[in-house]
């Protein structure tokens, strides 16, 4: 089996088991593979919206945006949209928790 192109750390407010979080893990992997298209393109498209968040804020300023950095960073946003809703379901709150995305191992 091929070894994965990144890996997802969820950070939720109350633990939850082991088992659970690998379970919600694997939907917001699925779901965040199907909104980009291709695993292979979640970390440089991750890497690349957290260099847009240090050049230009958290959430940047649309019109300080390239119109490739703003195309990418829209798309970005629908995917993370689609992972977080996969994993808290649509009514998300900001204090159920959070997620990393790691290089392989």
């Amino acid at each position: 089996m091929a070894q994965p192109a990144y890996r997802v750390r969820l950070h939720t407010p109350d633990g939850g088991s082991a088992s659970a979080r690998q379970v919600a893990e694997r939907a917001f992997t699925r779901a965040l593979d199907a909104a980009l298209g291709d695993p292979a393109l979640v970390l440089p498209v991750y890497a690349t919206v957290q260099r847009i968040h240090a050049e230009h804020g958290d959430p940047p300023d649309s019109e300080a945006l390239t119109t490739d950095e703003r195309m990418l960073y829209e798309h970005w946003q629908q995917a993370e949209a689609a992972a977080l809703e996969a994993v808290w379901g649509p009514h998300r709150h900001l204090d159920e928790g959070g997620y990393e995305i790691l290089p392989p191992g």
